[in-house]
């Protein structure tokens, strides 16, 4: 069943000759659209298919933690993305970023930064997430979650460390311009790995040159000071037993300041 706040035509109108890249579906609920979307890659649906929720009822960020969702406020939506055999996936969730933070500035939403390896962040908070889980070696579910506006009911924890966009923006117009970015940083991330998208996470980076810590469970966190990523977008950390090269996955990256 479709949902009052998407429209399919309304998306596509706004995609023009790039909607015939997507095959998208609009739901009033799911539980997860990463989900959703994971059962139907399996089923064989085609690359470029998406699957926007207006209400999610078992969300997901990185690391098992809830994404909350609420109609209205939200911008959730997943895409997957079937690559050509042998492209390697590394540094996929920071080329997501890229897109994302071209499509919020396109729309107005000003400089938005990005915290490896996979926030989106305003005004210091994080106003949208990105979850890649991968459903072969050459096809990704690319899972995105966007405040429009912070819900009312949000935990006090949660809202201190979150921002939303607080913009008169058409989510259905939204929607689209992240499907656009996303188009040309997935044929370019296609075309020449992350390498080719490195300089410009690099310049929208939150932290560069910062102390930071790398919260690693069951083990020691890790403490040093951020150079950058390599190209394959594994996390650079200067720390007093040199340089180390941090992969993402079950790690949290903090600044030592707030850790």
């Amino acid at each position: 069943m479709a949902s009052q706040t998407f429209s399919i035509s309304a998306i596509a109108a706004a995609l023009g000759g790039a909607a015939c890249r997507f095959d998208i579906d609009v739901l009033a609920e799911c539980g997860s659209t990463n989900a959703e979307l994971l059962a139907r890659a399996e089923r064989g649906a085609p690359s470029g298919t998406v699957v926007a929720a207006e209400r999610q009822t078992a969300g997901r960020g990185r690391m098992g933690r809830e994404w909350i969702a609420v109609p209205g406020d939200s911008l959730t939506f997943s895409l997957l993305w079937r690559f050509p055999a042998g492209t390697n996936p590394s540094g996929l969730s920071l080329a997501v970023g890229v897109a994302v933070a071209r499509a919020l500035q396109k729309v107005g939403a000003g400089d938005t930064v990005l915290k490896w390896p996979n926030d989106v962040l305003k005004d210091g908070g994080k106003v949208g997430g990105i979850l890649i889980e991968l459903q072969s070696a050459t096809a990704a579910i690319i899972g995105i979650g966007l405040n429009l506006r912070l819900p009312v009911a949000m935990p006090d924890a949660v809202r201190a460390t979150a921002a939303a966009l607080d913009l008169p923006v058409d989510p259905n117009a939204l929607l689209a311009t992240v499907l656009a970015e996303l188009l040309a940083v997935l044929d370019a991330f296609a075309a020449g790995g992350f390498a080719v998208l490195r300089d410009e996470w690099l310049a929208r980076h939150a932290w560069t040159g910062q102390p930071v810590r790398v919260i690693v469970p069951h083990a020691a966190a890790i403490e040093g000071r951020c150079a950058g990523i390599d190209a394959d977008g594994a996390l650079l950390l200067e720390t007093a037993a040199g340089m180390q090269r941090i992969l993402s996955g079950d790690v949290s990256l903090r600044l030592m300041e707030s850790a």
